[in-house]
């Protein structure tokens, strides 16, 4: 190993040389499978601002993977009480729907004309039909059997669907974790079909007006002592309010766990809704308000999807906090 005498006069080491030298592939493109997914791309037009256009879509797709990855870790986790895991699953997505959101920039400035260079090459490809997608919609509780039938000729995605939409979405363990710490969640709310889109039940909300008023579960005593007439009016500062330092101070315990947990899932809902805004607005920069390529109405159905608010009740509690 030859050495050299820095200026300090001691021997020093010369950095080792890389290993260039494999048997076959090397060990990265082995687990990265990066000579597969650099030979993916294959462009129908000859426009070379097609081949942007695809990378942007299969860059999202492999976000679609690992957040829908992150999101049923979170959800097995809460099915066990297992609230630290959930939450750093549920971080963990953050990071991971902001990469996604940031995926829109090169696309986000596409003109009418850009687009339409290769727009008759996808034919009737349109994002709705990505199943991934569709399996992450599913978790957030946006569920629909009728989704399940653009995928009937691909066997495996058509199974990972159906799976997908049988089981309890991200929220639906949500709210059976709540009512197991002694919230009120009524039977129709916790054994409701799963199938089916989830719907915002007040019984949900109070338990997030609860929780983010510092409460906490209710006794059996509150519980006799409650009215429908004895809930604050929108605006109108809770009883509880005032306990709201108290949870500031208890992050740490049960009633700072979950406010923990509202937060986790209101981060990750704000930000899908930012993510929908942005497609809406890229849409509308580079379609107008044309036929989208799936048939769709594009823009109008985008903003159809926009104004839908995911963990509804995570929102709308406030209110009356």
């Amino acid at each position: 190993m030859s050495q050299h005498t820095g200026h300090s006069g001691t021997n020093e080491a010369e950095p080792e040389n890389p290993n260039l030298d494999f048997q076959g592939t090397t060990p990265y493109d082995d687990y990265v499978k990066a000579s597969v997914l650099t030979h993916l791309q294959h462009p129908l037009s000859d426009d070379p601002g097609e081949m942007v256009f695809l990378v942007t879509s299969q860059v999202m797709e492999l976000w679609f993977t690992v957040i829908t990855h992150e999101w049923q870790t979170a959800a097995d986790a809460l099915r066990r009480d297992d609230v630290p895991t959930a939450l750093a699953a549920l971080k963990r997505s953050t990071y991971e729907l902001e990469s996604l959101n940031a995926s829109w920039k090169p696309l986000a400035h596409m003109t009418p004309g850009e687009f339409n260079a290769y727009r008759s090459a996808l034919g009737e490809g349109s994002g709705f039909q990505s199943a991934m997608f569709r399996r992450l919609e599913f978790l957030l509780g946006d569920k629909s059997a009728s989704m399940l039938v653009p995928h009937r000729g691909a066997p495996r995605e058509y199974a990972e669907l159906e799976k997908a939409l049988a089981e309890p979405s991200l929220y639906d363990e949500v709210v059976r974790y709540l009512a197991r710490q002694g919230f009120d969640i009524p039977d129709e709310v916790l054994h409701r079909d799963v199938t089916q889109r989830y719907e915002a039940h007040p019984a949900v909300e109070r338990a997030w007006q609860r929780i983010y008023s510092g409460a906490g579960a209710p006794s059996a005593a509150d519980e006799d002592a409650a009215a429908p007439e004895a809930r604050p009016q929108k605006g109108e500062q809770s009883p509880e309010a005032a306990r709201a330092v108290a949870v500031a101070a208890a992050v740490g315990g049960a009633g700072g766990g979950l406010v923990a947990l509202g937060e986790a899932l209101t981060e990750v809902a704000e930000l899908v809704w930012r993510w929908r805004n942005d497609h809406l607005v890229a849409t509308r920069r580079a379609m107008g308000a044309k036929t989208g390529t799936g048939g769709s109405a594009g823009v109008a159905w985008l903003e159809k999807r926009a104004a839908k608010q995911v963990f509804p009740e995570l929102w709308t509690a406030r209110s009356y906090v």
